[in-house]
């Protein structure tokens, strides 16, 4: 709401609105002129009850501390008022009409909020200490509707600058539109047994739920306890050549299909339509050099029109930008997700975000310009620890491939470890999940032999294993899958097992 209340005249002056500052605070009411033909939104009395609260119960103060910061209020009297209460606070000191005096009196400023009559006004005029949050709350609103106004401006001044990148403009102006948006999601302590209620209503209530999104790996799934969860940034990764994009393709497929939720692909490495022709040649089983219709024959061709009918129902989306920056990622993302949240609520909760893939990391840039002394190491920890803010922010798990160091061909045990994370050790470090796809059978002439991660069947061509070398939730193991070289994808290792008993 916006106060039809009068204000005081220098209520905008820090904002470039109003006039000069009127003289001290008087008992006697003043008339008020707008400057503008519409004034900012604010609450006046709000921002009084809050500060009356702090002031007749010093308490108060710790529950407002989290939500409230002092550029939350509009009056500069009141923004003034309140970094000298934090301040006393900080010192550990009590809080009251004395200490708060004695604080503005060192700072400077007791003159300019009106000295001990607007102080003792505050008080007076409270209208009850009960409920100080819900002032503050208001308070809060207001001053994310002036956030948002002032992006407004900001996002002007980047159209008028017109860049030639139109892409990059776009981007600066969403992280500063989603900027004040992040206003709203300011937390505070927690109590646990307020969680526990949380969470039992979720594990009670289908819709409260938040599902982990499955791989259509089974036994990766039960690995992770269902599949990956919201907010984690799980990291695939492997030699070039092995199958990263590939088995990235085959879980959105299968995120996409078997579960219904949308799936963002931002593919820095391939173009839309090569993506296209893996997922229809993996669905039909019809190799990618037969595709085209004068190599395919009549069977591959009801093959090729059943997998497109199929696809067509996933709801995959994907960006093919070349020289993606972060910034770009991250807004695009928060856009789809945020434009998906609406869809979701009306069709029962399919078609909402579920899974985020970026093939691959060392190719997503963490500036729009890049200079020659940017250390390499330094910009992959910030593109990783990125992501994972990403996951976080939008509760939704994301893909990360990621290429492995060349040392990995110098060892005579080819198995990857954490340490073989090309550019970075921040991405073992920020990952919830780390999954290594090995070919065991291109360097292992026996196969999988006596570790066979527990399937009981030797190994053969075409039977690879996913390590999971890193589970922030639970244990690490070793899953069997198997790679089907013609159409380019990778197969359940055990639902293949079973169709194989079956003849």
């Amino acid at each position: 709401m916006v106060s039809s209340d009068p204000i005081p005249p220098d209520l905008l002056e820090e904002n470039g609105f109003g006039p000069p500052p009127a003289p001290p605070y008087s008992e006697q009411p003043q008339p008020v002129r707008r400057s503008t033909e519409r004034g900012l939104p604010a609450d006046q009395q709000a921002e009084e009850a809050v500060l009356g609260a702090i002031l007749a119960d010093e308490s108060s103060y710790n529950s407002l501390a989290g939500i409230l910061v002092p550029a939350d209020f509009l009056d500069p009297r009141h923004r003034d008022i309140f970094r000298a209460v934090a301040a006393i606070a900080d010192r550990g000191e009590s809080i009251n009409t004395v200490t708060v005096a004695s604080e503005l009196t060192v700072l400077g400023k007791l003159q300019d909020v009106g000295g001990y009559p607007y102080l003792n006004h505050l008080v007076l005029e409270l209208p009850s200490s009960i409920g100080s949050e819900s002032f503050a709350k208001v308070v809060l609103r207001m001053s994310t509707y002036r956030d948002l106004i002032e992006a407004t401006r900001d996002i002007g001044e980047i159209a008028y600058r017109a860049k030639a990148d139109v892409s990059d403009s776009l981007a600066q102006a969403m992280e500063r539109l989603y900027a004040v948006r992040g206003a709203e999601q300011r937390r505070d302590f927690r109590l646990l047994s307020e969680m526990l209620q949380d969470f039992l209503v979720q594990a009670t209530s289908e819709e409260a739920s938040v599902k982990p999104t499955r791989t259509g790996f089974s036994a990766l799934d039960d690995l992770l306890d269902g599949g990956m969860r919201p907010s984690d940034l799980v990291v695939l990764a492997a030699r070039p050549g092995v199958g990263k994009s590939a088995l990235a393709l085959s879980i959105a497929r299968n995120a996409a299909i078997a579960d219904g939720v949308a799936v963002a692909i931002f593919s820095i490495e391939m173009a839309a339509d090569q993506i296209v022709q893996r997922l229809v040649s993996s669905e039909s089983a019809v190799p990618l050099s037969r595709l085209r219709p004068e190599r395919h024959d009549d069977q591959q061709n009801q093959s090729i029109s059943r997998a497109i009918g199929t696809l067509s129902r996933a709801e995959i989306y994907i960006d093919d930008s070349s020289g993606l920056t972060l910034s770009e990622l991250r807004a695009r993302s928060r856009f789809l997700h945020t434009r998906l949240q609406d869809h979701a609520r009306s069709n029962d909760g399919r078609g909402a975000l579920g899974l985020i893939i970026v093939d691959h990391i060392q190719l997503v840039h963490a500036f729009s310009r890049v200079s020659a002394d940017v250390n390499r190491v330094n910009e992959i920890s910030t593109i990783s620890r990125t992501l994972k803010e990403i996951a976080r922010e939008l509760q939704v798990p994301v893909l990360a491939l990621s290429q492995l160091s060349r040392d990995i061909e110098k060892r005579p045990d080819k198995r990857p470890q954490l340490s073989d994370l090309r550019d970075s050790g921040s991405i073992e470090q920020d990952a919830d999940v780390v999954v290594f796809i090995y070919p065991e059978y291109r360097y292992e002439s026996d196969g999988f032999g006596a570790d066979d991660g527990g399937s009981g069947h030797s190994s053969e061509p075409g039977v690879a294993k996913l390590i999971v070398a890193k589970h922030r939730h639970g244990k690490t193991d070793d899953i069997g899958v198997r790679w089907v070289p013609e159409a380019i994808r990778f197969e359940d290792f055990f639902s293949y097992i079973n169709e194989e008993e079956q003849y």
